[in-house]
């Protein structure tokens, strides 16, 4: 009787045949596509490189010759994902600054959107973020109309912040399964 490897074991598949290697690859990077688009809203991992990553994976099972994009769309998404990712850490700041927000407010924001997406989610993530930052400006002193100017800023940068990934990773899912559908 032959044993055969299972590397090189092959299941049918939409394109001719499927490695065993392809098929990890595949679902690695789903997974990884998955959490990215999760770490768009929790602050805690890095949404769109998360959904990047997924990309190179399924374009690493295809061989590196996917048929619904190439190095360009590659280079245009890892940009995307880049560029999103450093204007995740700006447009907070910026929505504070606009809007004469404390330091305090800036992380009572991080910190209700936290406790929000835990408790009431996931509409708690947006009432948290709004919440803790005017909380965070109480603690900074700050009366109440100055308090709630000062954290609607927080909070419109947040929720920028937000969307910007959202797009940049939802770009990428969409070419993640025009690929893997082709």
């Amino acid at each position: 009787m032959q044993v055969e490897n299972a590397s090189l074991q092959q299941l049918p598949g939409r394109r001719g045949c499927l490695h065993l290697v392809e098929i990890v690859l595949i679902a690695v990077g789903l997974l990884l596509i998955l959490v990215g688009l999760i770490g768009c809203v929790l602050p805690v991992l890095p949404g769109p490189p998360l959904s990047f990553a997924g990309i190179i994976a399924l374009w690493a099972a295809r061989g590196w010759n996917a048929s619904t994009f190439g190095e360009t769309e590659v280079i245009v998404l890892g940009a995307a994902a880049a560029v999103t990712t450093v204007l995740d850490y700006i447009t907070p700041a910026w929505g504070a600054k606009k809007y004469g927000a404390s330091g305090k407010g800036v992380w009572g924001s991080v910190i209700g959107m936290i406790v929000g997406i835990i408790w009431f989610p996931p509409f708690g993530m947006i009432l948290g973020s709004f919440v803790g930052a005017v909380l965070g400006e109480l603690l900074a002193g700050k009366e109440g109309p100055a308090a709630t100017r000062a954290a609607w800023g927080v909070f419109l940068g947040t929720i920028l912040g937000i969307f910007l990934k959202l797009a940049a990773s939802g770009v990428i899912t969409w070419t993640f399964f025009a690929e893997l559908l082709s």
